[in-house]
């Protein structure tokens, strides 16, 4: 088999020498995320497509965002034996992925992605606003504005005004939400991989258990709501957590169901400030020895921490939603999180990595 190689360089990454994971601090160590030394991962993503017939087609995400204080997304390459490799951008929202096509006669396709990210602890002090600069017009009509399973109308309207009524600040109001949604939501191992993100469904039908995609975009659509610029961040779990918390890292370097999402709220002084009420109900869940309550101290820990920081062993994708594949027959996705790939009998089951076979490795790596 001949492979067809094509790369797009961007920024300073280059070729990286893989290394161990990091040592995991001692057990009980605070979660305390603060922003410190850059650490490069480089995350490769291997698909093939079994059963091929006519044409086939996939969609690979690309890390795509760029952050001063907290990620640097650095060169894509990719291997492959398709006809066409292209690298493609979402002009809404800048999301990027590899849009990858192969010839209606190729019976094994096959394409590898190899993509470098540097990243960091995030902290923002919230009692002392700074001089963020404030958001264009243009950015802030763009992340006040409903989705396709985000309204902020209606029924999300009205719980937001509930939940914020009194509130006498936009920091005031992101941690009514916040607090809310720790007390009252939960996460549901039941619900296929990080969840859907319907956000008048679950308000309507009052089951408010779910996923990172669904609880996070439940605080995202309040947010909004609440006149609070708000936006999901779609990415990958990379390496374990320096905290010795098992539920919020991987526990190896494959990495294929390391999905998560996680949640921004603009705030005036502050610019985007980390939260992540999904992870706070994930810990309370998974955290051994399991279902533990608020007011457990590795929970407070989290909870208190994930208002306004997050570690960074995770890689950020993109934060687009109501995505239109290039080339796709198939309708819109909600957001690009997972590998996808269509033949022509229709659009594979990306939560079912073994429908079309596709894995991912992270390796932490240094210069």
């Amino acid at each position: 088999m001949i492979l067809h190689r094509r790369a797009v360089i961007e920024g300073a990454a280059a070729a990286l020498a893989a290394t161990a994971f990091p040592t995991v601090a001692p057990a009980h160590a605070v979660f305390a995320p603060t922003p410190g030394p850059w650490r490069t991962f480089t995350v490769v993503t291997r698909l093939e497509i079994e059963g091929a017939r006519g044409k086939s087609q996939a969609w690979v995400p690309l890390p795509s965002v760029n952050e001063p204080t907290w990620t640097r997304s650095g060169a894509s390459e990719w291997t492959t034996n398709a006809t066409t490799a292209q690298r493609w951008r979402d002009p809404r929202y800048g999301a990027e992925m590899l849009h990858v096509i192969w010839a209606e006669d190729e019976t094994a396709p096959v394409v590898e992605v190899m993509s470098h990210v540097a990243t960091r602890d995030r902290a923002i002090d919230l009692t002392r606003p700074g001089e963020a600069p404030p958001l264009s017009a243009a950015e802030r009509a763009l992340y006040l504005a409903p989705t396709d399973l985000i309204p902020t109308d209606g029924i999300v309207k009205e719980m937001a005004d509930r939940i914020t009524g009194g509130a006498a600040s936009e920091v005031a109001k992101a941690r009514a939400i916040y607090e809310w949604l720790v007390k009252n939501t939960y996460r549901d191992a039941s619900v296929r991989g990080c969840g859907v993100g319907d956000v008048a469904a679950m308000l309507r039908t009052g089951h408010l258990g779910g996923k990172c995609a669904d609880l996070n975009a439940l605080l995202v659509g309040l947010a909004r709501a609440s006149g609070l610029p708000a936006r999901d961040l779609y990415g990958l779990r990379v390496t374990p957590s320096k905290f010795d918390y098992r539920s919020l890292g991987v526990r190896s370097d494959i990495v294929t169901r390391a999905q998560h999402c996680r949640a921004e709220v603009f705030l005036t002084g502050f610019g985007w400030v980390p939260i992540d009420p999904a992870d706070v109900r994930k810990v309370m869940l998974e955290e051994p020895p399991g279902h533990l309550i608020i007011g457990d101290d590795k929970v407070e820990a989290v909870h208190k921490a994930l208002f306004g920081a997050w570690e960074g062993n995770w890689i950020a994708y993109n934060f687009a939603h109501d995505l239109a594949l290039p080339g796709s027959r198939e309708p819109k996705r909600a957001f690009l999180m997972y590998p996808e790939a269509e033949t022509t009998a229709g659009r594979r089951d990306c939560l079912d990595a073994d429908s079309f076979r596709y894995t991912i490795t992270a390796r932490e790596t240094t210069v």
